[in-house]
């Protein structure tokens, strides 16, 4: 990174530019700014845009992330993760997946009532449901909406089995609800690690926490009774691919009992956001990476295919997949199934629900 482009880089931030929205006809962009008198530089501050939803839990139709429902309060994600999936869904809304996605962050004030709205289906069996699919549930905005809280509140209401991910210390706020839903084996939290460089977290992902915070969290949730798991994702050849077998070792000794992992894949907007990042933070190592998250995806870097998409294929990716399984053996990681509880369902008031 040359001296200007350090001098126009925004800190704090993840993506350095925001991409064009496919679904809009034009944006704009500055191109030539020793020619434009009174342009507006926006504010790389975050905002909150109340938003209204029909409906708010979503079924998980891809065969292969793990899931069956998910259910995201918050769209766009202030942790600015540079690889984040999530980003290219911020264009349904408007917005770009780049800048947009990590400072325009819609709040939907209205899950609570939805949730309820949802589990008082007759049709519902209580298939666990994740929170969140999309975007970190646990994102700054939670201190001040704490939406996540109290759609934890009501799935312990209903006995309603819930899957979380996140990789933001603020879960530890609701340890006491937490705690009470695993009483009844009703949650389950897998804690997203993709590495233990602070150097390396501060680029790629900048508004999160520590990894020494991260593996606390693990530990103090599975002390608490939770059954704890970590996701090592996504592994990006070159940058943090290297750590799996520290990962993995460090996850099992704070508690993690499961593990998965993901194999970075650019696809839609995420291609030219991840690749202007690339070239400014780590230009030497840019040929390296690039070619080798290409390999991983026959030649390309996105692969659509169910069943190759998140681990990849070819021989890198069967060695970052030997790899994983093996450390995960080691560490006596995913030797059995984490399982929730389905059966004690109810509906509060209802007193049917008691036989």
């Amino acid at each position: 990174m040359n001296n200007t482009e350090e001098n126009n880089y925004l800190k704090g931030r993840g993506a350095q530019l925001n991409t064009a929205n496919r679904y809009l006809k034009g944006h704009t962009d500055r191109i030539h700014p020793e020619g434009i008198d009174d342009w507006d530089t926006p504010d790389a501050g975050t905002t909150h845009i109340i938003g209204k939803s029909k409906s708010i839990v979503n079924k998980v139709d891809s065969p292969d992330v793990g899931m069956w429902y998910s259910l995201n309060p918050y769209q766009g994600c202030e942790h600015g993760c540079i690889y984040c999936y999530a980003r290219n869904s911020h264009e349904y809304w408007g917005f770009s997946a780049g800048l947009d996605f990590e400072q325009k962050i819609i709040v939907k004030q209205d899950a609570p009532q939805l949730f309820r709205k949802f589990l008082a289906r007759k049709s519902w069996d209580a298939t666990p449901v994740s929170l969140s699919g999309n975007t970190d549930c646990y994102q700054p905005a939670e201190r001040k909406f704490k939406l996540t809280r109290q759609l934890l509140e009501i799935a312990l209401d209903y006995r309603q089995p819930i899957g979380m991910i996140t990789k933001n210390a603020l879960i530890l706020r609701d340890l006491d609800i937490l705690q009470e839903m695993a009483k009844y084996n009703l949650v389950m939290v897998y804690v997203s690690i993709t590495t233990l460089d602070d150097k390396l977290r501060l680029k790629m992902e900048p508004r999160t926490t520590t990894a020494r915070l991260r593996l606390r969290i693990m530990e103090t949730l599975s002390k608490a009774g939770l059954p704890v798991g970590v996701m090592t994702a996504p592994i990006i050849p070159a940058l943090n691919s290297h750590e799996i077998p520290a990962l993995l070792k460090a996850a099992a000794l704070n508690g993690a009992k499961g593990a998965g992992y993901t194999v970075v894949r650019l696809n839609g907007a995420i291609h030219d956001i991840f690749k202007d990042w690339l070239r400014k933070n780590f230009p030497k190592r840019f040929d390296k990476v690039w070619h080798q998250i290409e390999a991983c995806h026959s030649g390309k870097v996105n692969d659509s295919r169910f069943g190759t998409r998140m681990q990849g294929e070819g021989n890198f990716a069967e060695m970052l997949k030997r790899t994983f399984a093996l450390h995960c053996r080691r560490n006596r990681l995913n030797e059995e199934p984490i399982l929730l509880n389905r059966d004690l369902f109810r509906i509060p008031g209802n007193q049917l629900s008691l036989f």
